[in-house]
C-alpha cells in the first residue's frame, strides 16, 4: 500500500478525529492551523467551523483567525464578543475577499455570538490578513488615523494621505510607475508611522491601564500602517525582486497579526495551505519563479511544537472543475474522507497531481512531511445556490 490506512474518519462528529490527531502531538498546540487548497468550496469552511467548535468546547481554544482583512475583522469581532450591530452588518463589513457571502460565515458568527452570551470567557474572531491582496492594497488611512488618535492626533495626516483612490489604483499592481509608493508623501508618512509605532512601545503602561484591548488595537494599527506603507513603496519599485518582496511583506504581516491573536489564548487559524505551510513558498507568477516564506513558516519557526499544521486535500469537486485524481497521486491513493498523521504516510513513488490550475493547489508529496497531518475530502458534491 502506498498510503498506510491509519486515518481517523471524518463525520458530523469531528471530535474523535480531532482527539486522535491531538494525541499524536507532543503538546497541545497554541496555534492549530488548518489549511485549504482553494477558497470558495463551502464544505471547507463548514468543516473548519465544526473543528473550531470542538476545540473551543473541549480543548479551551479561544480565538479563530481566518485569511481575511485584519481591520475588517474588528467589526465581526465586536459583534461576536459584545453584540455590536447585527450579524448582517458583521457579514457585510467584517470580512474581506467576499467571505461574508458564505452561509458558513453566518453560521460561524451566530454560533460564536450565542456561545459568548452564555460564557464569561469569550471566544474571539480575527482576520489576520493585511488590507491587501496579491495585486492590490488599501489606503492606510484607517490604520494611520486610528494610530494617530491614540496620542491625541499630533500629526496632520489628511493632506499627506490625499484621496483613497490614489492608493487603490488597480494599474499599480503590475506597473510601478502607477504606484503612489515613491511619492514624498509616502516617505513622510513612513516617518510619522515609525514615530507613532515607537510611542506605542514607550507608552505601553498607559495604554494597558486604559485597557489591554486598546493596547492590542494600537499595535494592530501600527503594524498595519507600517505594512501597508512598505507594500505601497515596494509596488513603486522597478526591480525583478518586486513581486517576491510584495508576497513576503504580505505573509510577514500575516505572521505578525497571528502572533498577536495568540495573546488571547489558544488559536485556530484557517487559511490557504500556501499561507500556512512550513516549506519555502515557490510560485510561477508574473513570468518568473517567485520564492518567499509563508506566515506558517515564520510562526512555525518561532513556536516549534506550539504550531501544528493540517493541510487539506480534495479528491474531486465538480463545482470547481476538480476531477477524479489519477492513480499514483496522494489524493488518488486515499479511499475515503479521513485525517492522516503525516509521519505515517508513505509517499514513496507518489507524484503530484497535474490537473490543477491557478484556482487550486494539490498536495505535493515531497512536502507531506512538512505538515503534521492531512485532512482529506474524497468528494465534494455540487453546492446549491
Amino acid at each position: 500500500m502506498l498510503i498506510e490506512q491509519a486515518g481517523m474518519a471524518l463525520s458530523e462528529d469531528v471530535g474523535p478525529a480531532v482527539n486522535a490527531f491531538l494525541e499524536t502531538r507532543p503538546t497541545t498546540p497554541h496555534v492549530f492551523a488548518m489549511g485549504e487548497p482553494t477558497h470558495w468550496v463551502e464544505a471547507l469552511p463548514r468543516l473548519r467551523t465544526r473543528v473550531f467548535q470542538y476545540l473551543v468546547e473541549h480543548h479551551g481554544y479561544r480565538a479563530l483567525a481566518i485569511e481575511s482583512c485584519c481591520m475588517k475583522g474588528l467589526v465581526a469581532n465586536a459583534y461576536v464578543v459584545d453584540g455590536v450591530g447585527s450579524v448582517d452588518d458583521a457579514l457585510e463589513n467584517g470580512f474581506s475577499h467576499g467571505f461574508g457571502q458564505f452561509e458558513s460565515s453566518r453560521e460561524l458568527l451566530e454560533w460564536m455570538r450565542e456561545y459568548n452570551r452564555t460564557h464569561d470567557d469569550p471566544v474571539r474572531f480575527f482576520g489576520f490578513d493585511g488590507p491587501l491582496e496579491i495585486t492590490e492594497a488599501a489606503s492606510p488611512r484607517q490604520a494611520i488615523t486610528g494610530l494617530n488618535a491614540f496620542f491625541g492626533s499630533p500629526y496632520e495626516v489628511d493632506e499627506l494621505l490625499g484621496p483613497d483612490e490614489r492608493w487603490t489604483n488597480p494599474d499599480a499592481a503590475m506597473d510601478p510607475t502607477q504606484s503612489v509608493g515613491s511619492s514624498d508623501d509616502v516617505e513622510r508618512l513612513r516617518l510619522i508611522v515609525d514615530d507613532l509605532r515607537g510611542r506605542v512601545v514607550a507608552e505601553t503602561p498607559r495604554l494597558i491601564a486604559r485597557s489591554r484591548d486598546d493596547w492590542w488595537l494600537a499595535r494592530l494599527y501600527a503594524r498595519t500602517a507600517n505594512g501597508l506603507l512598505r507594500y505601497h513603496a515596494t509596488m513603486a519599485w522597478n526591480s525583478p525582486e518586486r513581486i517576491p518582496v510584495l508576497l513576503a511583506i504580505r505573509d510577514a504581516m500575516m505572521a505578525e497579526n497571528l502572533k498577536a491573536v495568540t495573546e488571547y489564548g489558544k488559536t485556530m487559524v484557517f487559511a490557504h495551505n500556501k499561507h500556512l505551510q512550513r516549506e519555502k513558498s515557490v510560485w510561477e507568477f508574473a513570468d518568473a519563479t517567485q520564492e518567499w516564506w509563508s506566515a506558517g513558516a515564520i510562526l512555525g519557526a518561532e513556536l516549534g511544537a506550539g504550531y501544528t499544521f493540517l493541510a487539506t486535500a480534495i479528491g474531486s469537486a465538480p463545482d470547481f472543475e476538480i476531477g477524479t485524481p489519477a492513480p499514483g497521486t496522494l489524493e488518488g491513493s486515499l479511499p475515503r474522507d479521513c485525517v492522516l498523521e503525516s509521519s505515517r504516510i508513505d509517499t514513496t513513488g507518489l507524484k503530484m497531481r497535474d490537473d490543477n490550475d491557478h484556482r487550486w493547489f494539490p498536495i505535493d508529496p515531497a512536502h507531506v512531511k512538512d505538515t503534521d497531518g492531512i485532512v482529506f475530502l474524497k468528494h465534494v458534491p455540487p453546492q446549491s445556490g
